[in-house]
């Protein structure tokens, strides 16, 4: 046998920006990064909005319009933003996807050009991945506007759309740009969108800081109140915690099979499945991570008071702990979906105790059977 092999190595920068009022025409932040490219002239800005937020803030189009015009030496937008539909529906299909390219093609976006996405998760989920692969990777910047996109999927390096009724089964691994979260863009949503983005803060927690779970636990009723100060510093620390992960654990692109950031969403993606949607992406990571903290207390992995205090923090924020579609039967055929997904074996992670997570490769059916009667005995209660 002959042979020719090399270590390829590359290097990313990823950085999330925190601002107020991103698109006045006074703000740096923006401007600022679009040129940081200092190869020659302007480049050129194709920006997608997510259509629940420019019907909700009707200014917003024509502000992000009026920025580039005041800042002519940042890029140079191509036209009025495309207004994209938001929500899972907008991963559900190609077509949204094929869209774009075909505004990047008509645009002339080159590889040195933008690509704004100004929306929640699954609207970055889908650009992002329109983004990754005209011409193999236009520039992508991300604003989310959702607390769950600012605390989680937007600051992340994975897109996305679903098929074949499974989650995210076309996507792609690309750092975006650059990521700016703009609290003021949260103002118009409703207190369950406001909510949803909290879970992801108590999943980061529960596997990788007792220290941030117990500010959590401090705050829950100023959160629960969706008080500002307390909503600022848990977007903050769960997206640096979200991004020491990726950068710091030696698997940002998920070679291997284990996946800690998805505590609790083995369940959580089949139980939006399950519901048409109608459930959010956090009230089901809620609902799953229930049931996987009771699963291992259980199991003996972890202290009745430790799991008790999860359960606690969680309705303290306003979530259910239950939904009647665990009861089906298709629920449990998502850990094949979720190891399929990985390859290898099935890596789940659990808690050993508040702040330290752990990985098991195999979950027992009656006991996660149990764990599901007692999750509608605690709501009866």
């Amino acid at each position: 046998m002959d042979l020719i092999e090399r270590t390829i190595q590359v290097s990313w920068q990823h950085r999330v920006l925190f601002t107020d009022h991103v698109f006045a025409p006074a703000n740096s932040t923006l401007r600022d990064n679009l040129s940081r490219d200092e190869q020659g002239s302007p480049r050129r800005a194709l920006v997608v909005l997510d259509e629940s937020l420019a019907l909700a803030q009707p200014s917003l189009s024509e502000a992000i319009t009026a920025y580039f015009k005041a800042n002519p030496d940042a890029a140079t937008l191509v036209g009025p933003p495309i207004v994209c539909k938001g929500g899972e529906q907008t991963k559900a299909a190609w077509s949204y996807v094929a869209e774009i390219h075909a505004a990047i093609d008509r645009h002339h976006i080159d590889r040195h050009s933008y690509l704004m996405a100004v929306g929640g998760g699954a609207l970055l989920d889908m650009a992002g991945l329109a983004a990754a692969t005209a011409h193999r990777g236009v520039r992508h910047i991300r604003i989310p506007t959702t607390t769950l996109s600012q605390c989680d999927s937007g600051v992340g390096v994975k897109n996305g759309i679903n098929a074949f009724g499974k989650k995210n089964f076309i996507g792609t691994f690309a750092p975006p740009f650059a990521v700016i979260n703009d609290f003021q863009l949260l103002a118009t949503l409703t207190p369950r969108d406001l909510r949803a983005g909290f879970v992801e803060a108590v999943k980061v927690a529960c596997i990788r800081s007792r220290e941030f779970f117990e500010a959590l636990e401090a705050d829950a009723a100023a959160l629960a109140k969706f008080e500002p100060s307390a909503m600022r510093k848990l977007i903050r620390r769960c997206a640096e915690l979200h991004m020491d992960h990726i950068a710091r654990n030696g698997d940002p692109f998920e070679f291997g099979s284990a996946r800690p950031l998805d505590f609790g969403h083995w369940a959580a993606h089949k139980l939006e499945q399950l519901s048409g949607f109608s459930l959010r992406h956090g009230e089901a990571v809620a609902i799953g991570i229930a049931l996987d903290v009771v699963y291992a207390r259980r199991a003996g992995f972890l202290k009745a008071e430790s799991a008790s205090r999860v359960l606690r923090l969680l309705e303290t924020l306003g979530f259910d702990l239950f939904n009647p579609d665990l009861h089906r039967e298709e629920l449990l055929t998502g850990l094949e979906e979720f190891r399929e997904h990985l390859g290898g074996r099935l890596a789940i992670t659990l808690l050993r105790d508040i702040g330290v997570g752990f990985e098991v490769n195999e979950m027992k059916l009656e006991l996660i059977r149990d764990a599901i009667a007692e999750l509608a005995e605690h709501r009866k209660r």
